[in-house]
């Protein structure tokens, strides 16, 4: 029987303890099974799981647009910091385009003094991670070298 993906997040945080960026991404689409695996891996490490676009947007509501942009990564920082390893799941809002954020380097900051395991809504394809279509205005595409994934379609 294939591994679950819960075991492979948990193996992938186990290979995660060595590097400078201690960041797993657990990439697919959205109802794949990634919400699914983060519950089962915070029973098994107690690590928090937040709900990042809501706990961001908790914080981003009363400041304006541009503050807004200025403020999101360190918001982002405060809502994880006193964790020694967090899980994020429902990540949308990192890619609003207001915001300007660079997604993927801001979970790289905030996993190099934690382990960060984070729920991605994209895929893996041709060595690229991706979000969104290309033509959508949040489209992202990032080489997937060097980064700690599992995914959770299954490859024909």
């Amino acid at each position: 029987m294939a591994e679950q993906i819960s075991e492979q997040i948990l193996r992938k945080i186990q290979e995660a303890r060595g590097l400078y960026h201690r960041l797993v991404l657990v990439v697919g689409p959205p109802r794949s099974g990634k919400t699914k695996a983060l519950q089962e891996v915070a029973r098994a490490t107690n690590f928090p799981l937040i709900s990042g676009s809501l706990e961001l947007s908790r914080r981003l509501l009363d400041l304006t647009e541009r503050q807004r942009a200025l403020r999101a990564s360190a918001l982002l920082e405060d809502i994880v910091t006193a964790h020694a390893g967090v899980l994020l799941d429902n990540l949308e809002l990192l890619f609003d385009i207001s915001l300007q954020q660079d997604p993927l380097r801001l979970l790289q900051q905030l996993a190099r003094i934690r382990t960060v395991v984070a729920a991605w809504n994209g895929r893996i394809q041709g060595g690229y991670l991706t979000y969104a279509a290309p033509d959508h205005p949040e489209f992202r595409r990032y080489p997937a070298a060097g980064l700690l994934v599992v995914g959770t379609e299954v490859s024909a």
